[in-house]
């Protein structure tokens, strides 16, 4: 009778542990469905970004381009103004 109880302990026993991994394995698929929802939505924040990143490269790239020839138009400015006041003393 004894070794008829200790079984029937062990198979409750068992049962319980086999609901409490039930319910961790439930947990972990929970856990790993919502930490692949953050990777795919922290993936997709990376492209819009590494994308903003690309534009305002261009743009600063298109802002340099343009302000170099400002100052070219400048520089030319100003030795054409030397070049008259040279011209002016000359006489």
């Amino acid at each position: 009778m004894q070794a008829l109880d200790d079984l029937s302990n062990n198979v409750q026993i068992l049962l319980e542990r086999y609901v409490a991994l039930q319910e961790e394995n439930v947990r972990l698929k929970d856990e790993r469905d919502r930490q692949r929802q953050e990777l795919i939505r922290t993936h997709a924040e990376l492209l819009d970004l590494q994308q903003k990143n690309r534009r305002i490269a261009t743009a600063n790239a298109m802002t340099a381009a343009e302000n170099n020839e400002e100052a070219l138009k400048r520089i030319n400015a100003l030795i054409a103004q030397v070049d008259r006041a040279i011209a002016a003393l000359k006489r």
